[in-house]
């Protein structure tokens, strides 16, 4: 089994852009025995085959996440207007969505769920009550599932998100940190970030990427180790804040993403530390 000076590896399953059977044999062949596996798939119509799939695989799973058919990632504009919990149009759709994949984890005895919560901004000093109360719904829900929500880095600042964790202060709300996104969405030092909100994050993406020349606009991911992230910092930040959970590597872009992901799973399980 993979392993990273003690971390689990995981892959998320959404990687590789391709039906579940494909993701269980590439994990296989790596000899990773965790997922950060979609929970979408699992709530529609197949759910069963999806899940059973899983089930015979023998594989663990690390996190659930649960993503919106509402979200529209072309432009930072674009996501800024459809993302997460923050939309009103969508909300009640997503809403659903969430509390559907809560009582999934809850079911398969999985004690995560990431997902994005949108943009989180302050008016003034404070937060529109609505997204307080939106967050607060869901975390509520998990709490009762004794399932842990995590709000996945990038969209803010994480002293923004720092400030969003101690104004809720709920306890089925931590972080998965994805260090990829904070350089994407041009959010800060990922390194820094850890040392921020260590004592919230309980599940990381092993994901990298280059800033952008041109403010406004996107990043470019790029496969883990060649970014600006700083691998070997970014993993000593963890291991100093006392992180024990599981490194899942995500790879968005790219044509050859089992390779990168491969790639990656040997980068990360020789890390001299």
């Amino acid at each position: 089994m993979r392993t990273c000076k003690g971390w689990p590896v995981s892959v998320c399953s959404w990687s590789l852009r391709s039906d579940i059977g494909q993701v269980i044999r590439v994990l296989k062949d790596l000899d990773i025995r965790y997922v950060h596996l979609a929970a979408r798939p699992a709530l529609e119509a197949n759910g069963k085959d999806y899940l059973e799939a899983v089930k015979k695989s023998r594989l663990r799973i690390s996190a659930l996440m649960i993503d919106f058919p509402s979200e529209d990632y072309t432009t930072l504009e674009s996501i800024r207007k459809t993302g997460g919990i923050v939309p009103d149009g969508p909300w009640e759709t997503n809403r659903e969505l969430v509390l559907g994949a809560i009582d999934l984890a809850g079911r398969l005895g999985v004690r995560y769920l990431s997902l994005h919560f949108g943009f989180l901004e302050r008016q003034g000093d404070t937060y529109d009550p609505k997204i307080l109360d939106r967050a607060r719904l869901l975390a509520d829900a998990a709490r009762k599932k004794g399932v842990k929500l995590l709000m996945e880095t990038g969209q803010e600042s994480a002293e923004e998100l720092r400030h969003f964790l101690e104004t809720l202060k709920h306890p089925a709300l931590a972080i998965n940190f994805d260090p990829a996104n904070m350089i994407l969405y041009d959010k800060g030092d990922p390194v820094e970030a850890v040392r921020l909100l260590g004592k919230w994050i309980r599940h990381v993406h092993a994901k990298d990427a280059v800033k952008t020349a041109v403010p406004g606009t996107w990043g470019t991911e790029v496969p883990w180790g060649e970014g600006q992230v700083n691998a070997d910092a970014f993993l000593r930040a963890l291991r100093e804040a006392g992180f024990k959970g599981a490194l899942a590597i995500e790879r968005e872009a790219g044509e050859d993403r089992a390779g990168d992901i491969r790639k990656a799973a040997e980068r990360l399980s020789s890390w001299a530390g």
